[in-house]
């Protein structure tokens, strides 16, 4: 396992992030039984991985934070938690109990990576900036990170607080980001955690055309507007996606490899990135995904996979939003 610092802090994370979310089952991910979860939770902290990635609006309930609070009692020390705050909360007057109430699920008194979920474009970004900074000062989190920030909301945040992270879609079929943001992050210094790595299962081979995908991943723009569940008002790139998919899975098959370790790899290979956030429900699971972060791709691969998926980079442009044609990245 590789490690790499937030930013210009002193804090170190594995470059395997555990992404929380499916611990909260419900409505999104169905029953998850919590003692899996801790499980999962102990078992990646045994191989390295010292990152885990949750948020208060996980199932609404928080779950997700409760969860991985409870995996962490007596091992607290060994774990980097990153989690988040929802944009209704960043109105100045909540932000410090919003906060508290992280704190409490988590059993922790401090948090090291507090992110933003959404930008709040109704409240003043320096305003929350503010708040956030008094929780800095007072121990309870360690440094302040960003999700789905586009440069505008970027750089008018760095004009009131030091941003060590940027969390953002990023994989071998939605590469927005390239475009303007990764060139910002990289020029600040703020490191890109990268979530979908693998396009929501596209990546892995698992679907033969757009037909087979399920309604709630086949929302995002890269489909028809025409899907049941899709609300971007565009015509999605299905036909460039599923033959890039195709070019994907015969690399990787060139290479003797699952074409998910490959597209990982990729990922790990580019400028500027400090962790991909893999939801793993079990410790089975999870030993699915380590391979990959211990390969690297053979020189040349890396450009190949990139020349594969340039016409959906191309069909998708400069807006890194999955779902909304109307950018909610500025």
């Amino acid at each position: 396992m590789q490690y790499k610092s937030l930013g210009n802090t002193d804090i170190k994370v594995s470059e395997f992030a555990l992404g929380c979310w499916p611990f909260a089952g419900g409505s999104v991910w169905g029953p998850q039984d919590d003692a899996v979860s801790i499980a999962t939770v102990h078992s990646a902290l045994d191989k390295g991985i010292t990152f885990f990635d949750t948020a208060e609006g996980y199932n609404d309930d928080s779950h997700s934070e409760e969860v991985l609070g409870r995996a962490l009692v007596g091992r607290r020390n060994e774990a980097v938690i990153a989690t988040k705050i929802s944009p209704p909360h960043l109105v100045p007057e909540l932000v410090e109990q919003t906060c508290d109430a992280s704190l409490q699920k988590l059993q922790t008194d401090y948090i090291d990576l507090y992110q933003i979920h959404w930008p709040n474009h109704s409240v003043a970004v320096e305003d929350s900036m503010a708040a956030l900074l008094k929780l800095k000062d007072s121990g309870k989190i360690r440094s302040i990170g960003v999700c789905n920030f586009g440069v505008g909301d970027l750089s008018a945040a760095l004009e009131s607080a030091e941003i060590v992270t940027d969390q953002l879609p990023y994989n071998l079929l939605w590469r927005p980001i390239e475009v303007e943001i990764a060139p910002k992050c990289l020029d600040n210094n703020i490191g890109l955690i990268c979530y979908s790595p693998l396009a929501q299962g596209l990546l892995t081979g698992r679907y033969a055309s757009a037909d087979d995908v399920p309604d709630g991943l086949s929302r995002s723009r890269l489909f028809s507007d025409d899907r049941p569940l899709a609300s971007h008002g565009e015509d999605g790139c299905e036909v460039e996606a599923f033959n890039a998919i195709a070019k994907v899975i015969e690399i990787a098959n060139e290479l003797g490899e699952h074409p998910a370790k490959v597209a990982l790899a990729w990922v790990r290979s580019r400028p500027g990135i400090t962790a991909l956030l893999v939801g793993a429900r079990s410790p089975e699971e999870l030993d699915l995904n380590i391979p990959a972060f211990e390969y690297e791709l053979p020189a040349g691969v890396a450009d190949r996979l990139s020349e594969a998926t340039e016409p959906v980079k191309a069909k998708l442009g400069a807006n890194a939003d999955m779902w909304k044609g109307d950018n909610r990245m500025r």
